[in-house]
């Protein structure tokens, strides 16, 4: 019976560290998105700031996650700007962008 509930055992404890993954990623992504809004709101006045925001963290990389997330302890300077500028400034985020306007118009 133990042989039998080892693997059970081994897959549940497997799927809450995969939790505690998730909500790291998750609370990086959020904190990340706290600064990348009021700098999207401030290049982009008037846009879809939310849309434009999504955009961005989806085309970061992790370390940029990573970075943007501890700027909103640290605060944002110029190197922060330059981060979300140049995520910005992909193909992958630009694609986003285009068609985050087309469903909004």
């Amino acid at each position: 019976m133990r042989v039998m509930l080892a693997p059970l055992v081994g897959s549940l404890a497997l799927s809450g560290c995969m939790s505690g993954d998730n909500l790291v990623q998750d609370a990086s992504r959020s904190a990340a998105k706290s600064v990348v809004t009021p700098i999207i709101a401030d290049r982009f006045p008037g846009k879809n700031t939310a849309a434009y925001s999504d955009c961005v963290i989806d085309n970061a990389t992790t370390d940029e996650i990573v970075s943007l997330a501890r700027d909103s302890v640290t605060g944002v300077d110029n190197g922060t700007v330059q981060t979300v500028v140049g995520i910005a400034s992909r193909r992958g985020t630009l694609e986003c962008i285009v068609k985050a306007e087309l469903g909004s118009g």
